[in-house]
């Protein structure tokens, strides 16, 4: 017996001494390389990337200046030693970060194949005997006075998205990681990033790779509805539907985290994506209910109670996120005073509050005013102005509600919006939530109006979202850098 046991623990200890680790590559220009970075060898996002991952995984650096993913531009990065390299390493995971040369004016004559020589590429790697998860990561902006950084957005942007989505790959956003406005101790040459910038970006990738995910969903199965088509969006794909004349949109995460939490949409579908793309990557659906004309009145209510059911019947999160821009506000709000135990948290941005404010304060000297207030009468049965004017169901009049439910609530305003006032709106209802001991988060954005909505890196909406629903900020862990 002793010496069975003895054989059992030298097998135990050869299969521990012989544990593979999770091999990462890491393809892509000198921001891979970590060209310019202090301390480059410890402080490149590879490094960076493998201090946070720890000991099960190895991470290497195939990165290679001035490459493009262009198999005919000024430095193609498959004519390169790292690129045979990095696949002979077979790996089992791969991060692809290429583009930004690709959009340098010194590539122009090369462009028009970026779309089939990036996929190329992609391919090699998808088609390696380790079938390794590739995961794609879009360009960090350029701050350089050009157009390269229209380029990036315009040109490169779409096409990573699109390969994306028809691959089946993860993607990470990291062009608006930095904002829009640059930060010189972020990007001190407006083109790579600092030791400082390369931790942001490595936070973004660790917190991706270590979502607590579920196996591959099935919620558009498990759905009682059968879509009306697929689309893409930003590289994920999404499903529409219509049920009694209703547009519904559902958008499946790569990877679905743990409870299956969901984001939903009011009104205004794909503007200002920033947020939509991140809960998206943090593993949440994105939905859609369309209330278009209804203002939140009980008709949108009541659309929307049925979204819901259909919804958390098909495996979505009992609790839910509601994001609202401008009107919208109306429908996130009337809904989450009927639905307080539905609600997991509330993002209202340059939220409507109050039909007094808007479209009331807009008066009726233009055609598009009057054709805006004749719609919202008729939502609610409005038989004129006076009926408007006495209304006390509007979200600021659910105040006291929403307080006693504690639910989390976050606006983002611009502090010169005239279209919807902050004074009328989240002014008048941050002091009515206070009143009853309770709290609005609020970020002011100085000298701005009401466009452009939400935040340019939206990373503070982000982290308010996660904390609110339970979820891992990403940076609570946070990688040193060394001088």
């Amino acid at each position: 017996m002793k010496r069975i046991l003895f054989i059992l623990l030298c097998l135990l200890l050869g299969i521990e001494a012989n544990a593979q680790k999770i091999k990462v590559a890491c393809v892509g220009n000198s921001i891979t390389y970590g060209a310019y970075v202090e301390n480059r060898m410890v402080n490149c996002y590879p490094a960076q990337l493998q201090t946070l991952l720890g000991d099960e995984y190895e991470v290497v650096n195939f990165g290679v200046s001035a490459t493009t993913a262009l198999y005919k531009g000024l430095y193609p990065y498959v004519d390169t030693e790292k690129y045979r390299e990095s696949l002979e390493y077979n790996p089992d995971i791969v991060f692809i970060k290429l583009g930004t040369n690709d959009a340098n004016e010194r590539n122009d004559a090369y462009r028009s194949t970026f779309s089939r020589d990036y996929r190329r590429l992609v391919d090699e790697y998808l088609n390696l005997p380790s079938h390794p998860r590739v995961i794609l990561l879009t360009p960090v902006r350029c701050f350089l006075p050009s157009d390269q950084d229209k380029v990036i957005e315009k040109e490169i942007i779409p096409v990573i998205e699109q390969t994306a989505y028809e691959r089946g790959l993860d993607i990470i956003n990291l062009h608006n990681l930095f904002g829009d406005k640059w930060v010189e101790s972020l990007m001190p040459d407006k083109l790579h990033p600092s030791s400082i910038g390369v931790s942001k970006l490595v936070q973004k990738m660790y917190q991706y790779l270590t979502i607590n995910a579920l196996p591959s969903d099935d919620i558009i199965e498990s759905c009682k509805l059968k879509p009306n088509r697929e689309f893409k969006l930003h590289g994920y794909m999404g499903f529409e539907y219509y049920n009694n004349g209703v547009k519904y949109y559902i958008v499946k995460p790569h990877h679905a985290a743990v409870g299956k939490p969901w984001i939903w949409r009011a009104r205004f579908w794909g503007h200002e994506p920033q947020v939509d793309i991140e809960m998206l990557e943090q593993g949440f659906h994105l939905t859609y209910c369309d209330v278009a004309e209804l203002f939140g009145s009980e008709t949108a209510v009541e659309r929307w109670d049925e979204f819901y059911s259909l919804a958390t019947k098909a495996g979505l999160s009992k609790k839910v996120v509601l994001e609202g821009m401008s009107r919208g506000g109306l429908i996130i709000y009337n809904w989450a005073a009927q639905n307080t135990d539905k609600v997991a948290c509330i993002y209202g941005d340059a939220p409507v509050m109050d039909i007094k404010s808007w479209p009331m304060n807009w008066g009726d000297c233009l055609d598009e005013n009057r054709r805006t207030m004749e719609l919202m009468f008729k939502a609610y049965n409005f038989s004129g102005v006076e009926d408007a004017m006495a209304w006390k169901k509007n979200p600021i009049d659910h105040a006291r509600k929403l307080a006693k439910a504690k639910i989390p609530m976050i606006h983002v305003v611009g502090d010169i919006d005239e279209g919807v006032p902050v004074a009328e709106n989240t002014a008048v209802f941050e002091q009515r939530v206070a009143k009853y001991g309770h709290s609005v988060h609020v970020i002011h954005k100085p000298k701005i109006g009401h466009h452009p909505h939400s935040l340019n890196n939206p990373e503070p909406i982000i982290r308010f979202i996660l904390n609110a629903t339970g979820y891992k900020v990403c940076s609570e862990k946070i990688p040193e850098v060394i001088e």
